[in-house]
């Protein structure tokens, strides 16, 4: 018998910290930059060039993590019969932290929660199946709520639906949770909404960590892979047996399966003995992927840094998509849903075939094997899609009032299977109602991300600081960078439309004033001293004379002091330790300062273990 339940689990856990408040006028830098897009079939091309995301608004970035971690109970609900055991966090993006199989733990489960800088908004963790919906990257909402409810399964059991709004697109985004009373296989069931009259880009990956060792190896239908490197290049390869296993490789690299035509989509990662976990999907969701950290130190590190207290060999990502590569989008027509339903459980196969040389032979052995699910997984998506529509008969979770607050606006038809009720809304959200009559009451010192979709009814309102701020930052999202000048210098002296206009000028005195309203706020004094140093190293220095203390700043202490020509105060800052939480994927400023002291002091000391996050490494 299936059965739904409210449980908690508890982990060392390190605190997300507060959103930052500073508005996100561009993304943080993309590492899946293609330099060879000229190179590339014409529909690959078109993919690629379309849909992009220049900033993460109206979501703020999550910076404030630190990496203490604490015993902390999480909320989780718990869906199991007698073959299997789902695990989902439903406040942290509805991940899939656990699927267990007879006992037997499928998937990567991270033994604590550590937040680190990797995401569209920064704050991303490893481990277990993730939902990436919206565009390029690990979503915006991979660290937040979503809502969650039971619903009633169309053969009687318990379904488990989560949903939210992608507030950069604003697809409704739901995953329904299905474990029929006899079921091998966890089925979820994915739905993208438009309920809007325009064209949308869509993007969906989901993100399955699975565990690596030596006798692992990945099998999907596909006799051909884009290979995408920190190189920047996409290049089509064939897939050999060295590729197929996760820890043959040096270095951090992805691999995008090509798939072959008139095949089952699915991928599996399986052990010496021909065991692991299968996803498999019904025909949307085409895309396949094998991203590894790789074996050099950057890559070893990272893992480190993303699951404290590791053990064994780490982890690797398999994962599926709605386009061949995760540099595409798609265009999701006005007023359309797109669904498909996957399938996750446990492969279990001949070791021989399943490690056979011969490419071929293993993954058709795969793929005979799991021939029953496959055959029926059509069937199952049709029985599923019965019940999409139902209403939830039990809430669960609370995500968002956003989706709440933008049907105020739009009055946009959504299904009553994903409800945006007004008992959602809170004050975050409420503080925005009144601009739907016109005004936006400027109660409080610190703005919130702005709703850049709402520009027409910003620049209808009745004007205070705090429209003309918002207004600003609507205008630059839509490319208008000179009335978004504007309107911050109407604003007036407060600290968010100064630190802005230092961000588009380019003008210190602005990042200057900025800075003497808001000077413990971490962010910003990093951002403005970093800006200064660029050009005003007097200017710098009296900002850092009264920097609030935090490993950020102190990066930037060593920065200073390498310009200055002091190398050996750089060093000295080095030596004694710095924890940079938030270091970036594909950033390694940690060694890249490290190295520049020792050529300045003529020196050859290594580069410390805990700074080598450098993803080219070997």
């Amino acid at each position: 018998m299936t059965i739904l339940s409210a449980q908690n689990v508890v982990l060392p856990a390190a605190s997300l910290g507060p959103e930052n408040p500073l508005a996100p006028l561009r993304t943080q830098r993309e590492v899946h930059h293609v330099e060879n897009i000229a190179e590339l079939p014409a529909d690959l091309r078109a993919n690629i060039e379309y849909g992009g995301l220049h900033s993460p608004l109206p979501c703020l970035n999550q910076d404030g993590y630190d990496r203490t971690l604490v015993e902390t109970s999480l909320p989780a609900l718990v869906l199991e019969n007698d073959n299997v055991r789902a695990t989902v966090l439903p406040t942290l993006g509805g991940r899939l932290y656990s699927l267990v199989h007879h006992g037997t733990e499928l998937l990567y489960r991270n033994p604590v929660f550590q937040p680190a800088n990797l995401a569209l908004r920064n704050a991303w963790f490893a481990g277990g199946v993730e939902w990436n919906v919206g565009s390029t990257g690990h979503w915006t909402g991979t660290c937040a709520p979503m809502h969650a409810a039971r619903v009633e399964g169309p053969d009687g059991t318990p379904v488990l639906r989560l949903w939210e709004l992608e507030r950069t697109r604003n697809l409704v985004t739901q995953l329904d949770f299905w474990l029929p009373d006899d079921s091998e296989f966890l089925y979820v069931g994915v739905r993208l909404q438009n309920p809007s009259d325009a064209d949308v880009p869509a993007y969906w990956w989901s993100n399955i960590a699975v565990p690596q060792s030596p006798d692992r190896r990945v099998l999907v239908p596909a006799d051909e892979a884009w290979q995408f490197g920190y190189g920047s290049r996409l290049d089509l390869v064939d897939v050999t047996t060295d590729l197929t296993y996760p820890m043959r490789h040096p270095r951090a690299i992805d691999y995008f399966f090509e798939p072959l035509p008139d095949e089952p989509a699915w991928i599996a990662s399986v052990d010496g003995q021909g065991v692991g976990l299968v996803q498999a999907s019904t025909e949307r969701l085409r895309g396949r992927k094998l991203f590894v950290w790789g074996q050099g130190d950057g890559g070893k590190r990272w893992q480190e840094w993303l699951a404290p207290g590791m053990a064994g060999d780490g982890y690797a990502e398999i994962q599926a998509g709605l386009a061949r590569t995760q540099m595409e989008h798609l265009r999701l027509p006005a007023s359309t849903s797109w669904s498909w339903l996957e399938a996750y459980g446990c492969l279990s196969m001949d070791a021989g075939d399943a490690h056979s040389q011969d490419w071929t032979t293993a993954r058709v052995a795969g793929a005979a094997m799991l021939s029953p699910l496959l055959g029926n997984l059509a069937g199952r998506e049709r029985e599923w899609l019965q019940v999409v529509d139902a209403a939830p008969v039990e809430r669960l979770a609370m995500g968002s009032g956003w989706g709440a607050l933008e049907l105020k606006r739009t009055g946009w038809a959504v299904s009553a299977g994903t409800p945006f009720s007004e008992d959602t809304l809170t004050e975050r959200e409420l503080a925005w109602l009144p601009l739907l009559d016109g005004q936006l009451p400027a109660e409080g010192d610190v703005p919130d991300g702005t709703l850049v979709a709402w520009r027409e009814l910003l620049e209808a309102a009745e004007d205070n600081w705090l429209v003309w701020y918002h207004r600003g930052v609507a205008r630059h999202y839509d490319g208008d960078v000179d009335g978004a000048v504007e309107a911050w210098q109407q604003s007036g002296d407060n600290a968010w439309a100064l630190r802005n206009l230092g961000v588009v000028t380019g003008e210190l005195d602005y990042y200057e004033r900025a800075v003497a309203l808001q000077p413990r706020l971490v962010p910003l004094v990093v951002e403005a001293v970093a800006a200064a140093l660029d050009t005003d190293v007097p200017r710098a220095e009296r900002m850092l004379a009264a920097a609030p203390d935090d490993p950020r700043v102190q990066l930037l202490r060593v920065r200073h002091a390498l310009e200055t020509g002091n190398p050996a105060k750089a060093h000295e800052l080095l030596a004694a330790g710095i924890q940079l939480a938030t270091v970036r994927e594909g950033a390694n400023p940690l060694t890249d300062y490290w190295l520049a002291a020792e050529e300045a002091l003529g020196t050859q000391r290594p580069v410390p273990p805990q700074y080598r996050f450098g993803m080219g490494e070997n």
